[in-house]
């Protein structure tokens, strides 16, 4: 009974504590510095605007000073052009309306929930991978105490929120993949019993968990369009999962059978709702009837002709400005000091100084964007030799689909932008999005290390040495590098400490 007991509260009562040092790590002294910092200057006071005017108005010459002294109300009720779309900042400006406009604390309040959230549904994620409570307290506490996953928590930019419904979408897929193959199972053993032909198996239109994924993979899109590309990568996933699914369960033609009958299935089950449901965070910009370029098309010379002119005007006004945002986004060449080409960012070469500040007495303070280097670099093994295990086991017809699922989200969060945007300016803190995938990854190697209860005494004493001294340095230099990603006040010599490289500078 007392071990029973024990076990219970180890299953519940180690995630809770990974779940407080995440509170505290991302909640304690959010309000410093009581200036916008970095991007904050666009997402902020346009989650502001979306509030008061339901789309994002544009502001005066040099607004941050007042903003930053309590006033944020000199915006303008024209519209302002903005590079992303408006779900993100609808929910930084949920913080802003519980604690208004004049507090930093509520500036940053949703991300820090975000934030928190983010390393909730890794373990999720995580015990529905393993199934293993210690494995799951490995994955949550790894993203708990991470600098990335931390500063991208206290700062309040959008890649944190593209990262939460990325996640949510993932585990959605994953519980799509155990209701279909049950059902799969289930439909083929009714058609034997009835004599029918099971040769192409079924075309599975009710697959709720897809469906749901979909809506997410959406609303990722509506953070920035980036969250797109997990939407493909994972419908491609789902179809591969489903021609195995069938080959596994003896379905004669199941190569044809999955790509004739299923692959339009998930195509449309995914892809129109969440094009739908992109399509609907920008309600106020429909509603409010003065976003920017709303009356575009309301001119003779802009309103669309021949097959397309029954398109409603404000639906081709809205195309066009997605249009335009398209453009600014792949032409972005604007040279910036921390910029980071993303050929580096596995290697963490180029992080981004989010704040800093010299408090002129031989100590300073700043924020930079530096995730902790040994989760980091052991994360990025871990990617390539999961990638090998999964071609070296695929080769030998073994079950590789947590491997498979793991390397599928990285490649959807991080793929895209090392073929289409490595000439673009962009940053390593953008790597938040698919963080989750890489703490999984390394997750799974040290449950290798750990090994199993079918592995001698001598085995797993090593590996448990092995894993347990690596997390005690992992802690250590997440204590090591706090003060650099909170702002903390410190000495300029203990700075200097931090910059390994010269990059990191």
């Amino acid at each position: 009974m007392r071990r029973r007991h024990a076990r219970t509260i180890w299953h519940w009562g180690g995630p809770l504590v990974v779940v407080i040092v995440a509170a505290l790590l991302r909640l304690v002294g959010l309000a410093y510095p009581h200036e916008l910092v970095f991007d904050e200057t666009y997402y902020v006071k346009d989650a502001w605007t979306l509030m008061h005017l339901g789309y994002e108005g544009l502001w005066g010459a040099d607004p941050n000073i007042a903003f930053n002294a309590g006033d944020p109300n000199g915006y303008q009720s024209n519209p302002e052009f903005l590079a992303h779309p408006p779900l993100g900042k609808w929910i930084i400006s949920i913080g802003l309306a519980l604690f208004g406009g004049g507090s930093s604390f509520g500036w940053r309040f949703s991300t820090a929930i975000v934030g928190i959230i983010l390393v909730i549904l890794t373990m999720v994620i995580a015990w529905m991978l393993f199934r293993s409570t210690l494995l799951t307290v490995i994955a949550g506490g790894l993203i708990a105490i991470d600098g990335n996953a931390i500063v991208l928590s206290r700062v309040s930019l959008l890649d944190g929120i593209v990262a939460l419904f990325a996640l949510i979408g993932m585990i959605l897929v994953l519980l799509d993949r155990q209701w279909s193959q049950r059902r799969l199972e289930r439909w083929l053993s009714q058609r034997a019993a009835a004599g029918r032909s099971t040769a192409w198996g079924p075309a599975m239109w009710w697959r709720p968990w897809l469906i749901l994924a979909a809506f997410s993979f959406g609303l990722t899109s509506g953070v920035k369009w980036s969250g797109a590309y997990f939407l493909a990568g994972l419908a491609v996933y789902s179809l591969i999962t489903d021609l195995l699914a069938r080959r596994k369960a003896g379905v004669a033609h199941w190569s044809a059978g999955t790509i004739l009958k299923q692959g339009p299935v998930t195509f449309l089950l995914m892809v129109p709702l969440a094009a739908v449901t992109y399509v609907s965070v920008w309600a106020g910009w429909f509603l409010t009837g003065s976003g920017y370029d709303r009356h575009w098309a309301e001119a003779a010379v802009n309103q669309w002709h021949g097959l397309l002119s029954w398109v409603p005007i404000p639906l081709q006004s809205w195309y066009h400005f997605q249009a335009e945002i398209y453009n600014y986004n792949v032409n972005l060449h604007t040279p910036h000091s921390y910029q980071a080409n993303p050929l580096t960012w596995l290697f963490e070469v180029r992080p981004t100084s989010m704040f800093y500040h010299d408090l002129g007495n031989g100590s300073s303070t700043q924020i930079l964007d530096i995730a902790n280097p040994l989760i980091w670099w052991a994360c990025t093994a871990a990617v390539f030799f999961l990638l090998v295990r999964a071609i070296w086991g695929a080769w030998r017809r073994r079950s590789v689909w947590r491997e498979a699922f793991i390397l599928t989200a990285i490649a959807a969060g991080y793929l895209p932008w090392v073929l289409f945007y490595s000439t673009r300016t962009v940053f390593q803190f953008y790597t938040i999005a698919f963080e989750p995938y890489l703490i999984l990854a390394l997750t799974t190697v040290l449950g290798i290390l750990l090994g199993t209860s079918m592995d001698a005494e001598a085995r797993r004493v090593v590996g448990l040495r092995v894993v347990g001294i690596f997390l005690g340095v992992c802690a250590l230099i997440s204590l090591f590098f706090l003060p650099m990603w909170t702002g903390a006040p410190i000495p300029h010599w203990f700075v200097q400490l931090h910059y390994w490289f010269a990059s990191w500078i």
